[in-house]
């Protein structure tokens, strides 16, 4: 358990060896707020089977929050998560204080998401995405992995990450892994665990929308969306937030000539927590 950028860079440093001709081991890194839970792990064990090396940073991104008391209730679990990660055999994990990490606060430097960031998500949090890529950034820098691992849950933080990489010539690979769901079809998450019996049956419903956004594709955007709205209808607990329909190579909203790959992206509240979810679609 690694607490310091310090202890972080000497410790890659003897992973990696003085003489870097051979290359040196392959690095993995997987990049979390801790918390850890099953969707974590298959990120973990898909790290492994890239890399020699596993890097997994639980730091909780205060730049990722809209006030302190927002980051202050960010549900923490270290010496679960330590467990969780020493039985995995993760090589280091980095777990820095938010003064370690960021001594600027929340006034250090941005890497800014641009237009994108400010769709979706970005519209209800617009600090949100600029945190996510500066923390990226920052563990890109000090970790210089080879490849890094992300969950699609969050196809957009994907994308931008992807979109980052690209325009900042980071030498690092992005990989991801399908969602891991529980028995009642929602992204397993820490929120879930939160909900009472009602709001659980009733968040039930986000998954069912895209489901029916799908079976509906072949229909046209406009359709698949109605099918969507029309599946949630008498869900008193769910407060939507967004549904869109978007095109994976610029992630903007497909236009009504679209055909093939596309995504359905939702976002809700339920019992004062909030999910996001989406689905890959084929437009016809």
């Amino acid at each position: 358990m690694i607490r310091t950028l310090e202890d972080l860079r000497t410790r890659l440093g003897e992973i990696r060896g003085a003489d870097r001709s051979s290359g040196g081991p392959r690095v993995a890194l997987v990049s979390t707020l801790g918390a850890l839970h099953d969707g974590h792990i298959d990120l973990i064990r898909e790290a492994r089977a890239q890399a020699e090396v596993v890097v997994v940073s639980t730091f909780v991104n205060p730049l990722r929050f809209r006030t302190a008391d927002d980051t202050a209730r960010y549900p923490r679990s270290p010496e679960a998560d330590e467990i969780v990660l020493r039985d995995l055999g993760v090589d280091v994990v980095f777990a820095p204080s938010a003064s370690e990490f960021l001594p600027a606060g929340t006034a250090t430097t941005r890497v800014s998401a641009g237009d994108v960031g400010l769709r979706y998500e970005g519209r209800v949090r617009p600090f949100y995405f600029d945190g996510v890529l500066t923390v990226e950034a920052k563990l890109f820098h000090l970790v210089r992995p080879d490849v890094a691992v992300y969950g699609e849950r969050d196809l957009q933080r994907i994308f931008l990450v992807r979109k980052m990489v690209r325009d900042l010539d980071f030498a690092v690979s992005v990989a991801t892994v399908p969602t891991v769901r529980t028995d009642d079809g929602l992204p397993v998450s820490s929120r879930v665990a939160l909900l009472e019996p009602a709001d659980r049956r009733a968040a039930a419903a986000l998954p069912r929308a895209l489901e029916a956004a799908a079976s509906n594709a072949d229909l046209g955007v406009d359709a698949c969306i109605a099918a969507a709205q029309s599946s949630l209808m008498g869900e008193a607990r769910i407060t939507l937030e967004y549904l869109s329909v978007v095109d994976p190579e610029t992630f903007l909203p497909v236009d009504d000539g679209h055909h093939g790959r596309a995504f359905a992206l939702i976002a809700a509240t339920v019992g004062g927590h909030r999910f996001i979810d989406n689905a890959e679609i084929s437009l016809r």
